[in-house]
């Protein structure tokens, strides 16, 4: 195993030391350690272009390279930057890419990641990125580490290693920020489906909230017909449930949605703002972490998320049972503010993904 330690001291050393990205599970203890121990020299970005963008301004404004982190899931939202600016044929800025590994070939993993996990390692190979799996050996991986940087450096060009599962040590956040409140995003979860779980129909955001509304319903008897639950696309559950809802006006249509992913691409906020459909209610349960790979911060405890929505053309609402929340005209806000964390036991949907889309077509009067 490779202690976190170790791995930005040889990343220091090698000429690397400014951090970003956006958290992964596989990195968990890494980004823990950096958020611990190079606060002035790290941010957490919204999204992984956004961190090509920012480790590219480093560049710019330092001639060093910085490190970008992120799941492999993420390299769709980086793809446009690493060619359009940070290519050697067009700006040649050097970056080092460390990439969690989720869907690994050979390796189980949820339905999201499989497809990821096989073309993880071909897409950089065709975005022309040198790319290498960092090994199991501490020694070797940061051999390994210095050469990437190096290679970085004397092509003036981004460079990705790959994380396996388990590569890292543990090591666990130190710094945690306090909770925004002390209810359970799930017990929040379990009123709003009281309320409207039987004449809405639900886009859950990928992650917790998914997971949680599915044991939710289990726990109140009620079928998971209702629900898509977004086992990916982080950060666009707001646009399924906006084309939901402009295709069914007269279905109430909600959107269950987390902070970190409401952040990652909040100009569907305005997309959605000024929509007119006054049938969807987009709901960010808001913890300030993103908390399905490590509880890393993110800023949605410093902003008014509220604020934005109304300025993008939302009406803004409380969350309170009993009260039907519509504006004519105007979908529907809601930030209800929920503690960290989910229970040990929480389980997953039984249901594969394929299976999920056909019920919730069927309840649609669609066929699939």
């Amino acid at each position: 195993m490779l202690n976190p330690s170790d791995f930005v001291d040889c990343l220091v050393g090698s000429g690397i030391d400014f951090f970003t990205g956006v958290p992964d599970s596989l990195l968990k203890s890494f980004c823990a350690y950096v958020t611990d121990h190079c606060s002035d020299r790290h941010v957490i970005a919204s999204n992984e272009g956004g961190a090509v963008g920012l480790a590219s301004g480093h560049y710019l404004a330092t001639g060093k390279p910085a490190l970008v982190y992120m799941q492999n899931s993420g390299q769709g939202n980086a793809v446009n930057p690493l060619l359009s600016l940070a290519d050697p044929e067009v700006y040649s800025i050097p970056m080092l890419l460390l990439v969690g590994w989720r869907g690994m070939p050979g390796v189980h993993d949820e339905p999201q990641h499989v497809k990821q996990g096989k073309v993880t390692v071909p897409l950089f190979e065709t975005l022309g990125i040198p790319t290498q799996v960092l090994p199991d050996d501490a020694i070797a991986a940061l051999e390994m580490t210095r050469q990437a940087v190096a290679q970085a450096l004397d092509g003036k060009r981004p460079v990705s290693l790959v994380v396996r599962k388990g590569l890292f040590a543990d090591y666990a956040l130190q710094s945690h920020q306090p909770d925004l409140c002390d209810m359970p995003r799930e017990g929040v979860i379990e009123l709003i489906l009281k309320e409207y779980g039987q004449e809405a129909v639900f886009v859950a955001t990928t992650g917790m909230i998914s997971r949680e509304v599915y044991e939710t319903r289990e726990r109140l008897g009620q079928d998971h017909a209702r629900d898509f639950l977004t086992v990916g696309s982080m950060g666009h559950a707001s646009m399924l449930a906006l084309g939901v809802a402009k295709a069914h006006p007269d279905q109430l249509v909600i959107c269950l949605d987390g902070d970190g992913a409401s952040l990652m691409h909040m100009g569907n906020m305005a997309i959605v703002g000024q929509s007119g459909c006054e049938n969807l209610m987009h709901i960010v349960l808001n913890n300030a972490a993103h908390d399905s790979v490590g509880g890393q911060p993110t800023v949605a405890g410093k902003v008014s998320l509220c604020d934005i929505a109304q300025a993008c053309g939302y009406a803004v609402s409380s969350f309170m049972p009993g009260i039907r929340c519509y504006a004519y005209g105007q979908p529907t806000f809601m930030e209800i503010y929920v503690s960290k964390g989910a229970r040990k036991d929480l389980g997953r949907p039984k249901e594969s993904p394929l299976v999920n889309k056909a019920l919730f077509m069927q309840t649609l009067g669609v066929s699939s």
